[in-house]
């Protein structure tokens, strides 16, 4: 993928960001989780910290699980046409037990941090809210504890306007090898089998809002990109807070390397920094600005 010594200085110095982001979430603070609550409030006073220094108003939507105090964050950069018309960005901040995340899912916090910083720049017609979700990993994954449901429940009762909401799902593994991307049964005939490509993934109702995403993506940036509308049943499509936005009938997406389908380390203790490619999720991430500020303008 693209190396860093040969990147333009832009993506050099949000390479940098991007790498201290995910360090200090996977290894200063490391595995953060319920059943690690210092940890996990260290994440979130992480992110509150970031965004309160890029000027943000941090609103927190708090409740227990077990015991433990869990937040999920938002900031929101207001339209200043549609005001009332939402593109929601988000990203789980916890990891699951035993490994300290560093793809999973560290690389789309960081990622969502940086978006954060170039909208802080930017006038848009329709609202961006960015927001970290908290318990997303197993056990809470699917169920009512999870913080994406909490949060997706309250945004349709409050009547919100979300008119895509995208799921940042790890995105920092890419590969030239050969054989260095797996899928689900018979969609190996239809992709590359080199893991060098971000995933754009949605349900069959989503496929408008993925189209026009991916055709932003990549009329401003040339990283290979792939998409995919598909069931929700296939294997992976749902597995991200996407699931809670479509069960309130919003349409959402996730943005991924994959998962498990090409991460060697998904879930496991050696999910460490080193092992993402910064460079390339650079250039991901730059493009996905791009992308976002063409959707909400």
């Amino acid at each position: 993928m693209t190396a860093l010594n040969t990147a333009p200085p832009e993506w050099h110095k949000l390479a940098n960001r991007l790498r201290d982001h995910v360090v200090k979430l996977a290894t200063d603070i490391g595995e953060r989780n319920v059943f690690r609550p210092r940890a996990l409030h260290a994440a979130a006073d992480y992110i509150r910290g970031e965004w309160t220094a890029m000027g943000y108003t941090v609103t927190a939507q708090g409740y227990r699980v077990h015991g433990v105090l869990s937040e999920n964050l938002e900031i929101t950069c207001p339209g200043t046409r549609n005001a009332g018309e939402v593109i929601l960005i988000g990203a789980h901040y916890d990891s699951v037990q035993g490994s300290p995340g560093a793809d999973d899912n560290a690389s789309g916090v960081a990622a969502l941090l940086e978006l954060s910083r170039a909208f802080a720049r930017l006038d848009c017609g329709r609202s961006v809210r960015l927001v970290a979700f908290v318990n997303e990993e197993p056990p809470f994954f699917y169920w009512d504890q999870m913080g994406s449901t909490i949060y997706a429940k309250a945004a349709r009762a409050r009547g919100d306007d979300i008119r895509l909401m995208v799921s940042l799902e790890m995105l920092g593994c890419y590969s030239e090898a050969p054989g260095s991307q797996s899928y689900p049964p018979l969609l190996r005939f239809c992709y590359p089998d080199r893991g060098n490509f971000v995933a754009f993934v949605s349900n069959l109702r989503s496929r408008k809002p993925l189209r026009q995403l991916v055709a932003a993506f990549r009329a401003h940036s040339d990283f290979p990109a792939a998409s995919l509308a598909a069931f929700e049943f296939v294997p992976g499509v749902a597995w991200s807070d996407q699931l809670s936005f479509w069960r309130q009938g919003y349409p959402g997406l996730m943005v991924t390397d994959t998962a498990f389908y090409r991460y060697a380390h998904y879930h496991t203790a050696l999910d460490t920094p080193e092992k993402v490619d910064y460079a390339a999720m650079a250039k991901v991430v730059d493009g996905l600005q791009q992308a976002f500020a063409t959707l909400a303008a």
